[in-house]
């Protein structure tokens, strides 16, 4: 297939030489439309022949061709733009013998303009019919035949320019991405909120258990990190006044790649002063429901082999409550001695304990291991250990435990929510604890952030901030079963072969 490419690319290149020689440009700036082709269909779809003829406008298209049909003195094109695709009817009385024997050395792939008038053909297609035809960008390489079938999907991903052109599947779901974070922040900044941005290059990461990617300003010769999640910071304007704030923000976290996870990735995060994380589990289904309905006209979507019911209201559950209903062989008696669950632990599941192990640690690798997958409907599961939730409010009613949820749908988390820890002296004392965890080998254990602390001294007002996957949640929502159909260019290995597979 490479070496078939390279004979044609060859071939192409010989093409540019003669239009050279001809004067015909292979790369001109010099056409400007009047109309993308979506405008075109989206007003004129609907009128008949006779009305079309009583149009008395010429319009002036561009795109790619790719789609060629010849019949010597004549051709079908079809044209392609970002918004849609339109027929053109090329014909050599029409545009002149010069400009149509330059349009027959054209080729699939070919950026042209066309200028002409509107009408139907004999199959009652809407059609251009061609005044003129000129080359704007001549494609060296063609586009691939196979592209469907391809069993490295990994080329897909890593030429992702000829899958947008060659794939509307591909396409449509990225129109449908950036649909849904325009309606993310419609939806917040309706309610109230300020829409912020915060730094990306930390001097202390945190907000999250993970490990950070570590950069070096040269001119402060300082260590700094590329950020793991924006909570900090966004908490910081909540102390300084900004009682509802959300970011649409990039994060790094230096960990493994699978179907669910990217090193850089988009999430929401926002924080709303005077609520309890009760009122996030509220607001969550309001907008997840709501992007449902705006973009489908419907709650019920299909995802895989599931098909997930977003309408409210959803089911929530504890930790504790998930693990008794779900985890084979889990007992009261077992959550009650920590050591049954160690060795449940040890003998169900292959995770390797790091770091102290006490009761909350051991409940939170039970529920990871044994329920998250099987939480398919939209379920929020609430009352995390506070071993594993170093920034949430401890519950009033069992200190063990912190008021904190999670979203899981499709058993993949979609969103992590809290009431905010506000109290300066607690908060330090659970930094303290991670630290200590990390002297025993949890590299995701939080850092001390003297910085925040004192921030928090000033006062935060009660809060309740989350966390919201905006990958995953363009996952669920286009039916994409694996992160990378859902990110433009997702992190790959270096391929083997540099040039051209196809």
């Amino acid at each position: 297939m490479a070496e078939q490419s390279s004979s044609l690319r060859d071939v192409r290149l010989k093409k540019i030489e003669e239009f050279e020689k001809q004067g015909v440009p292979a790369f001109r700036n010099d056409f400007s439309i009047t109309h993308q082709l979506g405008e075109i269909l989206a007003t004129y779809e609907d009128w008949d022949a006779a009305k079309l003829e009583g149009l008395d406008e010429s319009f002036a298209i561009a795109g790619r061709m790719v789609a060629l049909r010849s019949f010597g003195k004549a051709a079908f094109i079809k044209l392609m733009d970002m918004t849609g695709r339109l027929q053109v009817y090329v014909r050599k009385d029409k545009v002149g013998a010069e400009a149509y024997t330059v349009f027959k050395k054209l080729d699939v792939g070919d950026i042209i303009g066309v200028t002409g008038t509107l009408f139907r053909t004999k199959t009652n297609e809407l059609t251009l019919l061609a005044d003129s035809v000129v080359l704007l960008t001549k494609s060296i390489r063609p586009l691939p035949e196979k592209w469907h079938g391809l069993t490295d999907v990994e080329t897909r991903y890593r030429q992702r320019y000829v899958d947008l052109i060659v794939n509307q599947e591909v396409r449509e779901i990225f129109f449908k991405r950036s649909r849904i974070i325009q309606l993310v922040r419609q939806f917040f900044t309706e309610r109230g909120f300020l829409e912020v941005e915060t730094p990306m290059m930390q001097p202390i990461y945190g907000g999250a258990a993970a490990r950070p990617f570590v950069t070096h300003h040269n001119a402060l010769d300082m260590k700094l990190y590329l950020r793991i999640a924006p909570e900090l910071y966004l908490k910081r304007l909540v102390v300084g006044g900004f009682d509802r704030v959300f970011e649409l923000n990039r994060n790094f976290r230096n960990e493994g790649i699978s179907t669910q996870h990217n090193p850089e990735f988009t999430m929401l995060e926002f924080y709303l002063a005077y609520a309890t994380y009760h009122d996030l589990l509220d607001l969550t289904e309001t907008l997840i429901n709501h992007l449902a309905k705006t973009l489908y006209g419907e709650t019920t979507l299909p995802f895989g082999e599931h098909t997930i019911d977003y309408s409210p209201p959803w089911k929530r559950m504890t930790v504790r409550e998930a693990v008794l209903a779900y985890a084979p062989g889990i007992t009261e008696e077992v959550l009650a001695d920590v050591e049954k669950m160690e060795n449940y632990v040890r003998e169900k599941t292959d995770v390797d304990l790091v770091g102290t192990v006490s009761a909350g640690k051991l409940l939170m690798t039970i529920f990871e291991e044994k329920v998250e997958d099987k939480l398919i409907q939209p379920t929020f599961i609430t009352q995390y250990p506070v071993e594993v939730s170093p920034l949430s409010r401890r519950n009033d009613a069992d200190p063990a435990f912190t008021d904190r949820f999670e979203l899981f749908i499709a058993g993949r988390e979609i969103a992590n929510g809290f009431s905010e820890l506000n109290d300066p002296l607690d908060q330090k004392q659970r930094f303290l604890d991670q630290l200590k965890e990390r002297e025993t080998g949890d590299e995701e254990a939080h850092q001390m952030d003297e910085d925040y602390i004192r921030a928090l001294e000033y006062g935060m007002p009660p809060t309740a901030g989350e966390g919201l996957g905006i990958d995953r949640l363009t996952m669920l929502l286009t039916n994409a079963l694996s992160i990378r159909e859902v990110i433009l260019f997702p992190l790959l290995r270096p391929a083997k072969d540099t040039d051209d597979e196809i």
